[in-house]
């Protein structure tokens, strides 16, 4: 089943969808605040959703979700004590994937949690691209080579997702450098070299096979090694 990070600064509140949660075989972690609640996602990016109250100390629920967007996809429930239309679209627009007002059924919420589920595993098959054997999903950032899961950092996915995006075409260590780390990072290409390196040895024979380095100019995806 699903990891799930349950914020909410009640505890009772988190005591109650937990146990509903964990009889479902869900594995369910418990934050009492937005800040916790991202140290967790950050911690474990193998949580398969969150269910985030709005209303929570040092950061809130629309801003825990807004942060959470900028690195993945996971399927975001929002809950609030309040039902208006204008706590729904603010977080729907923060990213949300479902929104819940209190009071509420724990039962109700297991059922929405599930069909999250199903629909984010449906998604993920759909947008499951393959190349020669190895398989991207970039709303899971997920990795597999013939079947087998292969486990890369964030910045590391990134740089994979960026070659993959065309195939053939050489990136330049700033390219990447700009796209992975950011503009305003004050690092140098270096940086890019050691993790493409690390890349390459994950990824293993297929790594050696087909990703290249362009001397010169930088890196790239391509059918095979010897390919000009």
């Amino acid at each position: 089943m699903s990891k799930i990070i349950v914020a909410d600064d009640e505890q009772l509140i988190r005591k109650l969808l937990g146990d509903f949660l964990r009889k479902e075989n869900h594995t369910v972690l418990e934050a009492e605040d937005g800040e916790k609640a991202i140290e967790l996602f950050k911690k474990n990016p193998d949580t398969g959703l969150l269910i985030l109250d709005i209303m929570m100390p040092e950061i809130d629920g629309w801003e825990v979700c807004r942060k959470i967007r900028r690195i993945s996809d996971v399927p975001v429930m929002m809950l609030t004590a309040r039902s208006q239309d204008f706590d729904q679209i603010t977080g729907f627009e923060a990213g949300a994937d479902d929104y819940v007002t209190k009071p509420f059924s724990p039962a109700v919420i297991v059922k929405r949690v599930e069909a999250l589920l199903r629909r984010k595993s449906a998604n993920r098959a759909e947008n499951s691209n393959n190349y020669w054997g190895l398989a991207i999903d970039p709303s899971a950032h997920e990795i597999r080579i013939d079947g087998k899961e292969v486990e890369l950092t964030l910045k590391e996915f990134k740089i994979l997702e960026m070659l993959l995006s065309s195939v053939g075409r050489a990136y330049s260590r700033e390219q990447l450098l700009d796209s992975v780390w950011g503009f305003d990072y004050f690092g140098d290409t270096r940086t890019v070299d050691s993790h493409v390196a690390r890349l390459r040895t994950k990824l293993g024979s297929w790594g050696e096979s087909h990703l290249k380095t362009v001397y010169g100019v930088g890196y790239k995806i391509q059918e095979k090694l010897n390919e000009e």
